[in-house]
């Protein structure tokens, strides 16, 4: 009896756990069932009895209500694990996307550093001359050379031509040289001939 309000309820928590009041109802069921066992008159009876009824509907009202909490958590839970798993789902769709991402990532740095080396090699390809016009360039300085060497051909026949006339040109003044020293001599001949005939006449 020196308990305080407080007490009585924190009390009263601790031995019915929802604080449902289960506990006091099934106390005061089995009170109204031991008083109508003991009831003298039919009206106490009767009074007891629907006592006791209403403290059984009561009870049966409160473990409905307990039921129905009961499937709203089972509900609640698996709508919790249904979110978990599409959590779960999330992450792993999401680190596959990343996944992904970085072979893309790493594909594209190969097509970007083979891409500028296309574009170097194209740099070096359009310094150097073009296959068909280097071929061109050939073919007319193969035609070149040809008429170069036709060329060179007539000069060295012209040359041995007028090799062949200096030879004969120098043979035909040796000749002609031969022809005046002949003649020079014969007149020195004729000359002194005549020279001695003149002696002789004037002696």
């Amino acid at each position: 009896g020196s308990f305080s309000s407080d007490e009585v309820i924190r009390k009263r928590l601790l031995i019915d756990g929802d604080g449902a009041g289960d506990d006091r109802r099934i106390n005061l069921l089995v009170k109204s069932f031991i008083k109508w066992c003991n009831s003298g008159s039919q009206e106490e009876g009767y009074f007891q009895y629907q006592r006791m009824l209403s403290t059984l509907s009561q009870c049966e009202f409160s473990m409905g209500k307990t039921l129905l909490v009961y499937d709203m958590n089972l509900r609640e839970m698996e709508n919790y694990e249904k979110i978990y798993k599409d959590i779960e789902n999330s992450i792993t769709a999401a680190h596959e996307k990343i996944s992904e991402c970085k072979k893309q990532i790493l594909q594209a740095k190969r097509i970007r550093k083979n891409r500028q080396e296309y574009d170097a090699l194209a740099k070096v390809i359009q310094h150097h001359p073009d296959r068909h016009e280097t071929l061109k360039q050939l073919e007319a300085l193969g035609k070149e050379l040809q008429h170069l060497s036709h060329i060179k051909e007539n000069v060295e026949d012209k040359l041995e031509l007028r090799r062949k006339q200096f030879h004969v040109l120098l043979s035909t003044i040796h000749e002609l040289q031969q022809t005046l020293e002949n003649d020079e001599k014969l007149s020195e001949a004729e000359e002194s001939q005549e020279t001695q005939m003149e002696t002789e006449t004037k002696q």
